[in-house]
Formats: structure tokens, sequence, C-alpha cells
């Protein structure tokens, strides 16, 4: 066996040793501006003792945040493609599943039950099987007032969705953005 298949074997494969396995907690992100900084949400979740798998949009992939090093930081690949039925599932089903940050196009087509990336699936699917899913969302004010998106959220939150406070990620006057709460994500899922 080659380095590379025993390395995806012990990354897709529960340790035998008797200990139970922690929570696998699934972390979808997506194309803002904000995402450079989901690592605050990795390490905050694994100081909480979750495994973490990171997906992504295909636009978030494209430099809006180190993929290298969230790779590193999860010791897991980064996911954005569905995989081929002969690739090992690269993750453990979910414990839980975060969206942060979650932006306006992602947030109404889950609602819509589109499932065009695996992103938008992995959430679409998180519903169905029943696990906790929190999200923080990303969303320009002048975008939140669109009529779709406030339907988008009062379905997802009739689904059990639990939503952080919005962020909009405008400078306040002082020049500075306000912190967007990463750890608030791991607060919701355990209420």
């Amino acid at each position: 066996m080659t380095e590379q298949a025993v390395t995806e074997q012990a990354m897709t494969e529960p340790a035998v040793t008797g200990q139970a396995r922690k929570p696998f907690l699934y972390v979808v992100v997506c194309a803002a501006g904000i995402a450079a900084d989901v690592s605050k949400l990795i390490t905050a979740a694994q100081e909480r003792d979750w495994e973490v798998g990171v997906i992504a949009t295909p636009v978030a992939m494209n430099g809006f945040f180190d993929t290298a090093a969230v790779a590193a930081l999860t010791g897991r690949p980064i996911r954005s493609a569905w995989r081929t039925p002969a690739d090992p599932r690269p993750f453990p089903p979910p414990d839980a599943v975060v969206a942060a940050p979650a932006t306006f196009n992602t947030v109404n087509k889950w609602a819509a039950g589109i499932a065009d990336t695996l992103a938008l699936a992995t959430l679409c699917e998180a519903y169905g099987l029943g696990v906790p899913i929190a999200v923080l969302p990303c969303v320009a004010d002048a975008l939140a007032a669109h009529p779709a998106y406030r339907d988008s959220l009062l379905r997802l939150r009739a689904m059990g969705v639990r939503f952080g406070e919005p962020y909009a990620g405008e400078a306040g006057e002082d020049g500075g953005r306000p912190d967007f709460g990463w750890e608030r994500a791991l607060d919701l899922l355990d209420r």
C-alpha cells in the first residue's frame, strides 16, 4: 500500500483503540471576505473536542481562505467537489454542521433545496440526517433586505436551523470592522 493510500485510509477509518471517536463537525465555508479567518472557528471547535472537516464552495476555494493552512489544521483535505463512487469517503458522517460564513446565494439556494455544489448538497442533506445545523450569515444589508432572503431565513429556521446574528462586514465610523464571532456557531450547536 502506498504512503498516500495509508494516509487516506487513516483519515477515513476510525481508530480501533477502544476509545469512542470525537464528534465530527462539518464546516461549510462560502466566498465572503471574512472566510480568511475560518481557522478561528476550526481552532475553537478543536478546543471543544470536535474533529473538523471543511467543505467549501467552489468560489471560496479561489483565494477566500488559505486552503493549505486549513487542510494542515484539520489534518484532512478540503472538499469542494463530489468524489467518484470508487473514492473513499474522506470524512465520517457529521454529528453537526456549521455554515460560516454563509452568503446570500448559499442561504437562498439551500432554502430552495438547490444542491448544485457539494457545499449546498451537504447543507440540504444535513437536514435529512437530523443533525444540528448552525449558520453565521455574512450578507450585506442591501442584500439582506431582499424578500427572498427573508423568506429563506424563515424556511430554514422552520427546519430547525440555528442562526447567529447577521454580519454585514461594513466598516464602522472608525474604519474598523466588527468581529465576526466565529465561536457563536459552536454555542448555537450547544443549545
